[in-house]
């Protein structure tokens, strides 16, 4: 299937490990410019060198999603323009929701809903201007099933799942759509950290814990972070024009409601 994405540019966040970094590859494969966005520059200048490049521009950016007002800024001093958006961003620390502090759920809110917020409104003028554009926000399938022991993530996934439905009634009538990725348990330094987590509380090892995770999946297995990726670059492309406002979870079939 023909994508359409080349002289698509495209600002992937978190782009420096697991599923934002499969997801710059793939765009890159598929023709599109990428810029890669996080916080630490080595990471990004290593994983731009490994972008695939046929006379493409690819690019990064440096920022820190703890701190909104700097986004705002290396965008501004930025004359990158955008056709496509993919929100990625470090879930937070897990743990019962009754023992979360009232910081954590600020600084989770900053930095997946307000930075997202900062993204869209820098971006989209430009994507109205071109009749085209594609937001994809990487979240969890915890916005379809609660998931235990992830207390202020479910919470602030839940609180960017309604913001993207509602910005996707807003900017469906210029060309642009807005739909939300739902990653299953995936290989990721993240699921490792989740794992290990587990681990400590439950008394369970490391390989239990992997082991029922997986099981908890009619497909028996952790996610690749390309398998994920995928579904992302699936829906910045034209092929996905008439999807819109939707959550696809990407998780083997873990997910128990329709």
């Amino acid at each position: 299937m023909e994508l359409n994405l080349k002289n698509k540019n495209a600002l992937v966040c978190g782009s420096t490990q697991g599923i934002g970094k499969a997801t710059a590859i793939l765009l890159a494969q598929e023709g599109a410019n990428v810029t890669l966005i996080a916080r630490n520059e080595e990471k990004l200048k290593a994983v731009l060198a490994e972008l695939p490049n046929n006379n493409q521009f690819h690019d990064y950016l440096v920022a820190d999603f703890s701190k909104p007002n700097e986004l705002k800024n290396v965008l501004e001093k930025s004359d990158l323009q955008f056709h496509i958006l993919v929100n990625n961003t470090g879930g937070p620390a897990g743990g019962p929701i009754f023992n979360a502090k009232i910081e954590e759920f600020e600084s989770a809110f900053t930095q997946h809903l307000k930075c997202n917020h900062i993204l869209v409104q820098t971006l989209v003028p430009f994507m109205k201007d071109q009749g085209f554009g594609r937001i994809v926000n990487v979240i969890s399938t915890s916005v379809k099933q609660p998931l235990d022991g992830l207390g202020v993530s479910n919470t602030i996934r839940g609180a960017v799942a309604s913001w993207s439905k509602t910005l996707a009634n807003e900017l469906g009538g210029f060309g642009i759509t807005v739909n939300n990725v739902l990653p299953g348990a995936t290989g990721t330094e993240r699921l490792k950290e989740i794992i290990k987590n587990k681990s400590a509380k439950t008394g369970l090892s490391i390989e239990e814990v992997s082991k029922n995770m997986k099981n908890a999946s009619p497909a028996k297995r952790f996610a690749k972070p390309e398998e994920i990726a995928a579904a992302i670059v699936f829906l910045t492309s034209e092929k996905a024009s008439f999807i819109n406002g939707i959550n696809v979870p990407v998780d083997g079939g873990r997910t128990k409601s329709l």
